[in-house]
């Protein structure tokens, strides 16, 4: 008998190895907030009122950087409880995949062309390509763009308040959250007293949409910056990316703006100018597609069901592959648009930009927009059982079917917002949301290969038989 086989060290050294990817990151991602919630919930991070359940579901939401809170971040966490967010909104915005698939080379000391290939495949499932320059290029890019967010915030943006190292802070911690698509505010209340604020709202809206495109956008960008005139030399990626984020803001400000002023009562919106509609309207847009901020108050009594079914539509399909945002992709959307408008017009293939879809890319967008739905409908299911269903029980509030779907879309979606659901569920609706959470920012297919593994493909052909659709 080897004597080595019983050791436990061994034996997880073992398994460690024989993982794939797809696991580690899993497995990854599970361990940062274990460990996370018993940092969170230490006394040097968090007042009284945090226990291990709250602090929990504060650090999923911040490395699933989604937004969604049962806590106050103002009175609840310490300075350094805030840094500790800040620094966990930053792990998984700049890419849970990409981090914990850079750590598995030292990890498993392996180095072989397969492990190598293996890496960059993962990597570029999520949008980032290789690991090396690469990853430091995303980094460098990142800190760029929040620094220059928080100076600009800090000088001209927050200048209400008074005390420097309070405006310091954060300027700092909107910028981290911005850029990260996180949601998170130091403000109950998020963004709202800065309604009119033309700086504030332009800063975080432009991060908003720099962190949603992607590094590989930006790459392309700069890479071509000098012959930008010329968008054909641009990737077809950036230019699906480019084109589906301007149309998704442009068509979801107008919808907000038609559904919230001509809506019975005007409900928020009719005490507002024009100009401040517009400026309101553009910034919900934005943000509702993958940040979670909010500069208008959100709840079924505000805004209306024409409006929240608008917003619900634009947080599912979210933002787009290798950003910090979620939702199943404007590249997936857009690549079923595109299968749409075949089919509608009788061809056999996709073409994007004078450009041919492969059949693979074109099943994967199918495959993820359905496995999300039909995820989100299990988990507004799941919302429905228990004493939250109905609001039977005394200290239990009765809540919408839209009101259930929007915050499980918003969850899934990573995006944050919420009508005051969150807060009022009890423990077994935060933790279908946590693991709604999780699940959409690791990405469902790639939690489905982490469960199942990769299949070898079949080399046994079969005959073809058309079906009735």
């Amino acid at each position: 008998m080897n004597p080595t086989t019983g050791n436990p060290v061994q034996a997880l050294q073992r398994w460690r190895h024989q993982l794939t990817v797809p696991q580690f990151t899993v497995v990854t991602g599970l361990l940062v907030i274990v460990v996370g919630t018993f940092v969170m919930a230490s006394p040097l991070c968090s007042r009284e009122t945090v226990g291990l359940w709250q602090a929990l579901f504060t650090v999923t939401s911040a490395i699933t950087v989604t937004g969604l809170s049962v806590i106050s971040v103002s009175r609840d966490l310490t300075p350094f409880g805030q840094v500790v967010l800040a620094g966990l909104i930053i792990t998984g915005g700049l890419g849970l995949m990409a981090i914990t698939t850079f750590l598995q080379g030292f990890v498993q000391g392996r180095s072989g062309l397969r492990h190598r290939l293996d890496k960059g495949r993962a990597l570029d499932e999520f949008g980032v390509g290789g690991i090396g320059p690469t990853f430091n290029s995303i980094l460098i890019t990142a800190t760029c763009v929040m620094a220059l967010g928080a100076v600009v915030l800090y000088s001209f943006g927050f200048t209400d308040i008074e005390q420097p190292g309070q405006r310091f802070w954060a300027a700092v911690f909107h910028a981290i959250s911005a850029y990260n698509n996180a949601g998170f505010s130091l403000w109950d209340n998020s963004l709202m007293d800065y309604r009119d604020n033309a700086v504030v709202n332009g800063v975080i809206a432009a991060m908003v949409v720099i962190g949603g495109i992607g590094w590989r956008v930006i790459n392309d960008l700069w890479a071509n910056r000098l012959r930008l005139r010329r968008l054909r030399r641009l990737s077809l990626h950036t230019r699906l990316v480019l084109r589906s984020t301007v149309l998704l803001i442009v068509l979801g400000a107008i919808g907000l703006l038609i559904t919230e002023h001509f809506g019975y009562a005007a409900r928020v919106m009719g005490e507002f100018s024009v100009w401040q509609k517009l400026q309101i309207t553009l910034f919900q847009s934005i943000t509702t597609r993958t940040a979670g901020f909010n500069t208008i108050p959100l709840a079924t009594e505000t805004i209306t069901d024409a409006g929240l079914l608008l917003m619900l539509l634009l947080m599912f399909i979210g933002a787009s592959p290798g950003g910090t945002g979620g939702g199943i992709k404007t590249t997936t959307f857009a690549i079923l648009m595109g299968a749409t408008r075949s089919t509608l017009e009788g061809r056999s293939d996709v073409l994007m930009h004078r450009r041919q879809l492969p059949d693979a890319t074109v099943l994967r967008a199918v495959g993820v927009t359905l496995a999300s739905v039909l995820f989100v409908v299990l988990m507004a299911l799941l919302l429905g059982i228990g004493p939250t269903a109905g609001g039977g029980l005394p200290g239990y509030q009765s809540f919408s079917f839209l009101e259930k779907l929007f915050t499980c879309v918003s969850a899934f979606a990573t995006v944050g917002l919420d009508l005051g659901v969150t807060s009022h569920l009890n423990r077994w609706g935060q933790l279908v949301l946590m693991v709604g959470m999780f699940v959409g920012r690791i990405g469902i297919l790639l939690l489905l290969s982490a469960l199942y593994g990769t299949r070898r493909q079949a080399r046994v052909g079969y005959p073809r038989e058309d079906l009735y659709v």
